[in-house]
Order: structure tokens, then sequence, then C-alpha cells
């Protein structure tokens, strides 16, 4: 049987693996505190929003700036919400060596953001999620197995 491991908070077990787990890491020409930063700013395309939400000092702010509804939010944004996400943890992951380490030692384990509000990102309270966090961060760590890889 597969091992599975859950995240959800980054002050618990497996905090690290969390968007909101504070790992800086440059993309984009700018340093971000975190993935939910980076996310949450790539949300608009107005360089004044995202530089805001770049600046608040936890990603908690980040995030609640983010989902403002009052401001102009890309048009594109659902296409390209999974591939923003991606490039988040790809960058968190290959630029610390500590936490690259972590993600590889879990293994082949199933990844489970164990968030009982989101269904898309998480897998809800109900467990029948999309689990999509859990999915990408699968896909970086096979992504950095592979580049680790020496023949």
């Amino acid at each position: 049987m597969r091992k599975t491991i859950k995240f959800w908070s980054p002050a618990k077990d497996n905090g690290f693996l969390s968007n909101f787990y504070i790992s800086p890491f440059t993309l984009d020409n700018y340093m971000w505190d975190s993935v939910e930063h980076y996310y949450q700013a790539n949300k608009f395309e107005d360089r004044q929003l995202q530089s805001m939400i770049r600046n608040q000092v936890k990603p908690k702010l980040a995030a609640k700036m983010g989902r403002r509804k009052d401001l102009p939010m890309r048009e594109n944004w659902e296409e390209i919400k999974e591939e923003v996400m991606l490039n988040a943890l790809y960058a968190k992951f290959s630029q610390n060596y500590a936490l690259k380490e972590r993600l590889l030692d879990t293994d082949d384990a199933f990844l489970i953001e164990d968030s009982p509000f989101d269904y898309y990102w998480g897998w809800g309270k109900t467990g029948k999620g999309k689990n999509r966090l859990g999915h990408l961060l699968m896909e970086v760590r096979k992504k950095l197995s592979d580049e680790d890889f020496i023949w």
C-alpha cells in the first residue's frame, strides 16, 4: 500500500509543503517570501498590485489581498493558475537545498493537502477534493529526482 503524507498548516507536521511556509525564492526577477505570495500576486497583471502583494509581511496577508473580489484579476487566470503554481513550487524546492531534500525524502508517498476548506488545491473536508497542490508537488518531486539522477 502506498504511503500518504498529509500537510496543511506550515506550523504542523510536513508544513514545509504548505504554500504558506516561509521559504524565499527568486522568480520573474523578484524575491518572494512564499509560494502563496507569488501565486496571489500573479492573479493580477497590474505590477503595482503584484508589488503590494509581494511585500505583504505574511503569506496569510498576501492571500487575503489576492482573494479580494474588487481587484481586476487576469482574464485568463483559470487557464494559467496551475502553471503559475507549478513554477512557484519548482522555484521553492529547487532553490532551497534543505527543502528539496525533504521533498525528495517523501519518496513516492502520495502527498495530500489536508485542507478542510479547499476542494481544488486540497482534498476538502470529505476527502473528495482534487488535491491539485498534492499532485503538483509530486510532479515537482519527480522532476527534481530525475534531475538528480546521475548515470
